[in-house]
């Protein structure tokens, strides 16, 4: 009874603790507003989408901005051997789709996928496992006119890192795995790429106008003088002179520079010549002594018409143009050609020696002539992009100089050159001049004293004077050679039989058939060795 009573009472005092905590102020409680039911998410707008030639980043990047996604691209595909921002992609356009299937097709392509990031909302753009990758396809592509090399480096920039290609020069072939998405790419560009390479014709004339102008005054003695046995200073000398005039007596009459007249009568015979001797020191017959303040003694023989070398003239020629050469060659659009006809001279070049080496010399050369370089380019419509160098040298005299007290020659060289670019039509022709070079020369000579007297010294004076202008003249014509233009040669050329002569070597023969001669080598048909023991 006194255990339950004592359960009550404790009862009571706990609601009565418990009850001034109840009777306190509640806070207000905040009225729910209920949620609107979630909306089902927009459906994304289909549209066409279409891209010009542009890098694989690029375009991902834009598809990825349409589409509301956040991009990151993976370090290893920009670290690879073709980066990402290399690949190329082709011009593109899909109609009624939207921007993430458009990017979803583009990464396809390229063996790309995205994987999505929930923590940080992004998207990681990275190369697909090696399962789920497409297997790749091995075939050979035979070029017919490009270079293994040369499409090796390009075809990489149109596809996938994964695309392996090898080149084999030897065959011009390329060795090439890839995916059946990835060889329709490279069949087309193969296509388009592997075509013939153009051809053009250069024809070049290089020629050399040349006026000389020449004036020439004055009587030259000294060919009558030299042919007489006559000369200069003290001392006795004896001129002879001789004529075959046959017939009656012949009367010679000599002007002399002093006014008087000397005249000589002679008979000729017919079988011999007529030989006059003059002797110094007296007037003889035949002959005369003219003594000067000076002491020159002259001999001057009587001579006829037939004796006489003096010439005077007055001379004026101009020497026509000359054709240095006519160089022609074919040559591939873009390729360098080189023509030269030139001659090697040789440069020597002598060290001195000492106490303790000997001397010695060292030759070299070099190439003096015309030397013609020319690189065509073919445009599109037709015309012809040269540049061209041109040369023409020769040498020009030697030069003396004196160095360390010892006296060296060398020779001079004159080079003419030219170095342009031009544009112009197939067929049409280029000329190129300007190129001058003048020389100009001057002789004189007198005979002493005499050619000095006022007025009458003319007689014997002789001046020389010339002027020599070269210029050089470049004609170039470029021809672009069409398909058709090369006609092939008989295909069985050693096996015919050569032409008899006449007109008969420009025609062909029609080719012996192996029926009518057995030549047991062939290099169309390997030949058996049991066949060859038969021979």
């Amino acid at each position: 009874m006194k255990i339950k009573l004592s359960i009550v009472l404790t009862a009571l005092v706990l609601a009565a603790a418990a009850a001034p905590a109840q009777n306190q102020a509640q806070p207000p409680r905040k009225a729910e507003v209920p949620k609107a039911p979630e909306q089902p998410p927009k459906p994304e707008e289909l549209a066409d989408i279409a891209y010009d030639d542009s890098d694989l980043i690029t375009v991902v990047k834009s598809l990825a901005l349409r589409a509301e996604l956040n991009v990151l691209f993976d370090p290893k595909l920009v670290a690879t051997a073709a980066p990402a921002d290399q690949i190329k992609v082709p011009a593109f356009r899909m109609t009624q789709v939207t921007p993430l299937q458009a990017l979803e097709a583009i990464l396809n392509n390229h063996s790309l996928v995205m994987v999505a990031d929930p923590k940080t909302k992004t998207v990681r753009i990275t190369a697909k496992d090696a399962a789920q990758q497409e297997p790749l396809v091995t075939r050979i592509v035979l070029l017919k006119n490009a270079s293994p090399t040369n499409m090796a480096s390009v075809l990489p920039a149109f596809v996938s890192t994964r695309v392996k290609v090898s080149t084999d020069s030897r065959t011009s072939q390329l060795i090439i795995a890839a995916t059946e998405k990835e060889w329709e790419i490279i069949n087309d560009l193969v296509e388009k790429l592997d075509t013939p390479m153009k051809q053009v014709l250069i024809e070049a004339r290089i020629m050399e106008s040349s006026r000389s102008p020449r004036s020439v005054k004055g009587i030259d003695w000294s060919g009558t003088l030299s042919a007489q046995n006559v000369s200069f200073g003290n001392g006795r000398v004896t001129g002879t002179a001789t004529t075959t005039i046959p017939g009656t007596p012949v009367t010679t009459t000599t002007t002399l520079p002093s006014g008087s007249v000397v005249t000589s009568t002679s008979t000729p015979k017919f079988t011999t010549a007529n030989a006059l001797t003059t002797a110094i020191g007296g007037v003889g017959a035949g002959g005369f002594n003219l003594n000067t303040a000076s002491g020159l003694t002259p001999a001057i023989g009587f001579l006829n018409a037939d004796g006489v070398n003096a010439v005077l003239s007055f001379l004026n020629t101009d020497s026509e143009t000359d054709l240095i050469a006519t160089p022609r060659t074919v040559m591939m659009d873009g390729q360098t050609a080189k023509l030269s006809v030139t001659r090697a001279f040789p440069i020597f070049k002598i060290t001195p020696g000492t106490a303790q080496t000997p001397a010695g010399s060292e030759i070299t050369y070099t190439n003096l002539g015309t030397i013609l370089e020319v690189s065509p380019r073919v445009a599109p419509d037709g015309r012809v992009m040269l540049k061209l160098t041109p040369e023409v040298s020769n040498i020009d005299g030697k030069d003396t100089q004196t160095i360390n007290g010892q006296q060296n020659v060398a020779n001079i060289y004159a080079i003419r050159r030219i170095e342009t670019q031009v544009i112009i039509p197939s067929g049409d022709t280029l000329v190129m001049g300007g190129l001058i070079n003048t020389t100009s020369t001057k002789a004189y000579r007198k005979v002493p004293l005499l050619g000095d007297i006022p007025g009458l010294g003319v007689a014997f004076r002789y001046e020389d004077k010339s002027r020599q202008k070269q210029n050089l003249i470049i004609f170039v014509t470029p021809t672009l050679i069409e398909a058709g233009h090369f006609q092939p040669s008989q295909p069985d050329f050693l096996g015919s039989e050569f032409p008899d002569s006449g007109t008969e070597f420009l025609k062909t023969k029609a080719p012996v058939q192996a029926a009518d001669k057995e030549r047991p080598f062939d290099s169309a048909r390997p030949v058996p060795l049991r066949d060859l023991n038969k021979k």
